[in-house]
């Protein structure tokens, strides 16, 4: 089956370039020129992945972000930002919205078609199938959802996996590096600033329940995911 892409993107000599990469890719793609238009071709079917530019007119692309992330039905598609800033600021603000990678304008169309392979990869994998309950969480893997006790936990589909790993590898430190390398599969895409991001993401998530203090810093070391204090 076709995966299909939703590119939210204001310059339509930009759309039509990403969407006749997509389409020799044998992708399907959908097309958005504001965050309107992008919220009403996700209720109408629920993409694969969004390509999402930052500057768009009304709301911007990392406002629009944010609210993806706060809704049921589009709460774990994958997000790759389209964007001309390049700074590490601007990134991590990016990655803290909710976006899954970033590519920087100008790009190339084979590396976007790259990322997205990658990131598809990486949210639709196979890991994450079983049921794993530690310290008063709950990963139903087929079900692909959280839960804290009975409460569902909304989380997207980085922490998702991110969780997942911890909680089949509890009580052992894991580097960033190692958790690059677990988590999102080695690709040479992915910074180490990004696993911290993606850290403080899942304490969040976790922060309603009281349970974000599981995942526990080491200084010096790096991360281990705990059910003891």
């Amino acid at each position: 089956m076709h995966k299909r892409i939703l590119i939210v993107e204001d310059e339509a000599s930009i759309r039509d370039m990403v969407a006749f990469a997509l389409r020799k890719a044998d992708m399907e793609a959908v097309q958005a020129a504001d965050a309107r238009a992008a919220q009403i071709a996700i209720a109408e079917q629920v993409p694969d992945l969004i390509l999402l530019d930052w500057m768009l007119p009304g709301m911007s692309g990392l406002e629009l972000a944010r609210r993806l992330r706060k809704e049921e039905l589009s709460r774990e598609i994958p997000i790759i930002m389209l964007t001309a800033r390049g700074e590490e600021m601007d990134r991590v603000n990016g990655l803290e919205a909710g976006v899954d990678d970033y590519v920087v304008k100008p790009f190339s169309t084979r590396e976007l078609i790259a990322r997205i392979k990658a990131v598809l990869r990486r949210s639709q994998g196979d890991d994450g199938t079983g049921v794993v309950e530690l310290g008063g969480l709950r990963i139903d893997g087929p079900a692909h959802r959280v839960f804290a006790g009975e409460e569902p936990v909304p989380i997207g589909p980085t922490e998702y996996r991110l969780l997942y790993f911890f909680m089949t590898h509890p009580e052992r430190v894991y580097t960033r590096t190692q958790l690059l390398d677990h988590v999102w599969g080695g690709s040479v895409y992915v910074e180490e600033r990004t696993v911290d991001v993606h850290i403080r993401r899942l304490r969040k998530t976790l922060e309603p329940w009281q349970l974000d203090a599981m995942v526990q810093t080491v200084r010096g070391a790096g991360y281990r995911f705990s059910a003891s204090a």
